[in-house]
């Protein structure tokens, strides 16, 4: 390509201005930019705000062109074909730099893991329920005073009874300041023997309820043990013990302590003594509590009690010294519960597991036939080969995913309900009992269902009803809820018994009631259940959870009591209306003898004996108790021409009618 030659500055400048058009055309097209994030906005925004604001001022004059050197295009680069780098950084956009990212710091942590390991340890089960006594009853002052007196009675009653000796249970109430009691309750029990006192009282989660399926008012092995806790923990005090096993024996005096850190008893005192009572237990907690009369009070526990143990006298003193005994309502001792197997409607996979590794039998078929009820050696069978196994296989060597197998084919399998003489009810007649020895009414009733099961545990509902007497008539019903023969006083709207009464149209039964409130009227409905296992809402055993069975079973109950009670209320209401009748005919007796007098020739005062032995006659008596079918037959009127008739029948007086 022939070579130009710019000659001085002047053509230096002009090659210049005349190649500016060449550049524009050889700038290729450049990519619109990505919007700038946030965090770049951010960025130029402060930067902008941190540099000072320049004055305007003239354009400063363009600089001279330098001139080409030889050979080149007049672009200073030595080739005709491309731009200078000056021009073409002239003609670049003006594209936004991205500030720099700084590199982040290494994290500094507060601590180590080797640090947090050491600090971590096992949490004893005393020292959990010490910072957590809420959850088994002891919420408030009140409430603790309350439940410390009913886990001490309950041990009483439960030990009097397995051992076969009729119930006499002392409570005593001694305030020794404002808001500090001691309670002290006494049975005549068997004792306990030295060993196992301190274990028993000084030990949470000890017992020897909780491993055996029988009714029992006590079941987890927490109750007296954490009465003790909450009364050392308020008042620093021990747990006093006095115990003795025979009337050959010296008792045995105990002061204990609890370690919560360990779960475990400490003696601080402990002697023989000389001790009036043959047999018996007594234990003396000093707390922090407060004493109040009411519904929720130690008074209404001990009343309640009263109701559905009628075998049991009680002796109660209260803080002010006065005294109110319970006297037994019968000698007659609840049925003795048996101990029965887990039924494989009621066990869960992980408790099958556990079976079937701790089990001895050899086979499927002896550990199912042993360790479950209502499973023959046929119903064994079934399950293996539903559960694709074999009744000789080996329990040990089943694995999960087999032991699943067989727990479905357990679940799906007809078998016999279990047994229920692991339960003891109170009984229609001794609930009457119990009724009638501490409320005042007129009318009794009480059904006991039949027992039947929840989650292969069986249990059985029972019901009784005060109506009438001394009751205020336009109050609400007051509702009595028992588990195992124990009153539950909280949480009644959160109980299963509430739901069922609630579930009642009353109204058809005589009683007015509100939507969605409980009956109002003079009566008193007690509601009492009774099983191996009561599905409680809190380990503080103030309710019952709502399962469909119980609710269904505790409705058809009330709803029976219901019956009866409709039929009493129909009958009175008879009775009035009838006692208005007469009041109106005797009324005007004396007119009518009078008038008959002079008719048919009959002394007055025989008239009126007449009518008012035909009032009379005419009365329903409310308290005659129902007769037997059989009584009824023989009281009905024989048929028309029965020989019998004619002889049973008076003779007529002398104007042809019956005297």
């Amino acid at each position: 390509m022939p070579t130009r030659t710019v000659k001085g500055k002047a053509g230096a400048g002009k090659a210049a201005s005349a190649k500016a058009p060449a550049i524009k055309q050889l700038e290729l097209p450049t990519p619109t930019p990505p919007p700038a994030k946030s965090s770049d906005t951010r960025t130029r925004r402060a930067v902008a705000a941190a540099t000072p604001a320049l004055k305007p001022s003239a354009p400063a004059p363009a600089p001279a062109a330098a001139p080409a050197p030889a050979g080149g295009n007049g672009n200073g680069n030595g080739h005709g074909d491309h731009p200078s780098p000056a021009l073409a950084a002239a003609a670049a956009p003006d594209v936004p730099e991205r500030p720099a990212v700084a590199t982040p710091a290494a994290p500094v942590f507060r601590t180590t893991a080797a640090a947090m390991a050491a600090k971590q340890r096992d949490i004893s089960v005393s020292e959990f329920f010490a910072k957590n006594r809420h959850l088994l009853g002891f919420d408030n002052p009140r409430k603790a005073l309350l439940t410390a007196v009913k886990e001490a009675v309950d041990n009483s009653l439960d030990a009097c009874e397995e051992a076969g000796i009729l119930p006499e249970i002392t409570v005593i109430l001694e305030e020794k300041a404002e808001d500090r009691f001691r309670m002290i309750v006494q049975d005549n029990g068997p004792g306990i023997v030295k060993q196992q006192i301190p274990k028993v009282f000084g030990k949470l989660l000890y017992g020897s309820k909780f491993h055996t399926l029988k009714m029992s008012r006590g079941q987890q092995g927490i109750g007296i043990s954490a009465a003790g806790m909450y009364g050392q923990i308020t008042t620093g005090k021990p747990i006093v013990i006095t115990s003795r096993t025979g009337p050959h024996k010296q008792a045995h005096y105990a002061e204990i302590h609890l370690d919560t850190a360990r779960n475990q008893p400490e003696i601080l005192k402990e002697a023989d003594i000389d001790w009036t009572h043959p047999h018996g237990t007594r234990v003396e907690i000093e707390m922090t509590g407060r004493y109040l009369r009411g519904r929720a009070s130690v008074d209404e526990y001990v009343y309640q009690t009263a109701i559905a143990n009628p075998h049991v006298t009680f002796h109660y003193v209260m803080p002010d010294q006065s005294r109110v005994d319970y006297e037994r309502a019968t000698d007659r001792l609840p049925r003795e519960p048996k101990v029965i197997k887990p039924h494989p409607y009621g066990v869960e996979l992980g408790l099958l597991i556990k079976m079937l590794d701790a089990t001895t039998s050899r086979n499927l078929r002896g550990m199912m036939t042993s360790e479950f009820c209502r499973v023959s050696s046929r119903a064994a069978d079934e399950i293996c080969a539903a559960a694709q196994l074999k009744g000789e296989n080996r329990p040990h060597g089943v694995d999960r995913v087999a032991a699943e197998r067989l727990h479905k084919a357990m679940q799906a399998a007809k078998l016999m309900a279990p047994p229920t003489d692991c339960i003891s009810p109170i009984g229609e007649d001794l609930i009457e009992a119990g009724l009638r020895k501490v409320i005042k009414a007129d009318f009794y009733c009480a059904v006991s269902r039949s027992p039947v099961v929840y989650r292969g545990n069986p249990f059985l509902v029972e019901a009784g009803i005060a109506y009438g007497g001394e009751m205020p008539q336009d109050e609400l019903v007051r509702v009595l809820r028992y588990a195992n023969r124990v009153p539950l006083l909280y949480q009644q709207s959160a109980c299963a018994t509430t739901e069922g009464v609630l579930s009642i149209d009353w109204k058809s039964y005589g009683l007015a009631q509100s939507r969605g409130a409980l009956p109002a009227g003079p009566a008193v409905l007690l509601v009492h259940m009774a099983s191996v296992w009561v599905p409680f809402t809190s380990e503080s055993k103030e309710a019952v959870a709502d399962y469909p069975e119980i609710e269904k079973e505790i409705k058809l109950a009330l709803q029976e009591c219901g019956r009866k009670l409709a039929s009493h209320i129909r009958k009175k209401q008879h009775l009035a209306y009838e006692i208005k009748r007469r009041s109106i005919f005797l009324a005007y007796a004396g007119v009518l003898a009078e008038s008959l007098e002079g008719l048919c020739g009959v002394k007055k005062a025989r008239i009126e004996a007449d009518l008012d032995r035909v009032s009379k006659k005419a009365m329903p008596d409310l308290a005659e108790p129902p007769r037997a079918a059989e009584e009824e037959a023989d009281a009905a009127p024989p048929p028309a021409g029965d020989p019998a008739s004619a002889a049973a029948a008076p003779p007529p007086d002398a104007n042809g009618g019956e005297k």
